[in-house]
């Protein structure tokens, strides 16, 4: 495992809609869910389908068995799941409902509760040697795939009402519109307006709704040179100089092309000396991503990786947004750009028509719940600035743009200004990013 010396913090970001932002909030949603769980283990209720595999396959590995052993001992004294039969009972509560934007008197937004059960047991040594094991992740993505076939159904629109808690309550559609996003019933389609539901047939169909014809529109006067956002998101990263190789420093944030284009030495090598830029969606974005650039598809796969894989830290380092210095939590959102070469993962390559653009590299990164990467286009296939070329499903997640070396590239005020990055600056899809010169 990596010392806490080799792979320091990396920059504050907030933890826009993955954590609550309070240890009051912290303690009330295990409150919650520990009570439902402890009821079912008193209660000798069996396990749901996914869960009762989850748990064959990781007994079937006396290995794992022994890590997760040692995840609960080694997790911070803040965690509240204390052995692997408890987490089992809390994933049993947590797969049969859809998220809620709040439950019950928690007080803050919970979109994505699996990974507030995995926060503070994936920041632990023994999470970080288990969670990368091939054997951990086949079995995780089984249990994530049953829970998204759950919120593909028409059983799980329950939470898109406009009752407290619901996605559609007045603090719901707060969140749900703020930072520009726009009016909900403006700026979405949705497919009937006058319901309380918005017409939505399931949790999925919610989570990945389009954008109106007339929003988000491309600005560009037909200017080949227009580099225009994939997603809906905030800055977080942007780094010049890119290696093909390098190791992983949380802190400076060393990007390694090489493994974050899974082994591809020809892409790897022609990105190298490049740059990235990277941004973060919020459970409350919109989720799908548009081609930054007018070209054909040179590459569109989906690669297996990582689902609760993290740098485990040290806790929130002095000025983070939301957490006080030394606190567990989030150290996966910390570990963003790592997880751009471990994660579950889209990359897609487009040969801009524009030859001082060249290939523009996109990777939709996955994390935790939200691992489902899928893909709209495919090799050969022409796209215009704009369009669709895929979505991520069931939560939020981080993506990143690539530039070749050559490509002479000005960011805009909003993401770079007077060499100051404007980390959690929101972006939307479709404006202008950046211009080649």
């Amino acid at each position: 495992m990596p010392s806490a010396d080799l792979y320091p913090q990396t920059s504050t970001v907030h933890y826009e809609g993955w954590l609550p932002h309070s240890k009051n909030t912290y303690e009330k949603f295990f409150h919650h869910l520990n009570k439902k769980a402890a009821a079912r283990r008193k209660a000798g209720s069996a396990h749901i389908r996914a869960v009762d595999d989850f748990e064959n396959a990781i007994n079937a590995e006396p290995e794992m068995v022994e890590l997760f052993q040692q995840i609960f001992l080694q997790a911070a004294p803040q965690n509240h799941i204390d052995d692997f039969e408890s987490l089992l009972h809390c994933l049993d509560t947590i797969l049969v409902q859809p998220p809620s934007f709040i439950d019950n008197d928690i007080g803050q937004p919970i979109g994505v509760p699996v990974y507030i059960v995995f926060d503070l047991l994936s920041n632990t040594a023994a999470a970080y040697e288990l969670f990368r094991k091939p054997e951990f992740n086949t079995a995780c993505k089984d249990l994530l795939d049953s829970w998204g076939t759950f919120l593909k159904s028409s059983d799980s629109n329950t939470t898109l009402t406009d009752q407290e808690g619901g996605w559609f309550s007045i603090d719901g559609l707060k969140r749900l519109e703020d930072k520009g996003r726009g009016d909900f019933n403006s700026t979405y389609v949705c497919p009937k307006p006058n319901q309380v539901d918005r017409g939505y047939k399931s949790w999925n169909d919610f989570f990945t709704r389009e954008l109106q014809d007339d929003v988000r529109p491309i600005l560009s006067d037909g200017n080949p040179d227009n580099i225009f956002s994939a997603c809906e998101s905030a800055v977080l990263r942007l780094d010049r100089k890119v290696k093909a190789h390098d190791q992983f420093w949380l802190k400076s944030q060393k990007y390694s092309l090489y493994d974050m284009l899974n082994r591809d030495e020809r892409a790897a090598e022609y990105f190298t000396g490049g740059t990235v830029y990277q941004a973060f969606l919020s459970p409350y974005d919109y989720h799908r991503w548009r081609a930054p650039v007018s070209g054909t598809i040179v590459k569109a796969e989906v690669i297996q990786g990582t689902y609760c894989a993290v740098i485990p830290d040290g806790g929130a380092e002095e000025g983070d947004p939301d957490f006080e210095p030394g606190a567990p939590y989030g150290a996966l959102i910390r570990s963003q750009a790592w997880l751009t070469q471990s994660a579950t993962r889209a990359i897609i390559f487009i040969e801009a028509d524009n030859p001082k653009v060249g290939t523009v590299g996109f990777i939709g990164v996955g994390m935790v719940e939200v691992s489902t990467c899928v893909l709209s286009v495919e090799r050969g296939q022409r796209v215009r600035q704009g369009e669709e070329i895929g979505m991520f499903q069931f939560g939020g997640s981080t993506h990143v743009l690539l530039f070749a070396p050559q490509v002479n590239i000005t960011f805009v005020d909003d993401v770079e200004k007077d060499g100051v990055l404007n980390v959690n600056n929101h972006i939307k899809v479709r404006s202008l990013l950046a211009q080649v010169n």
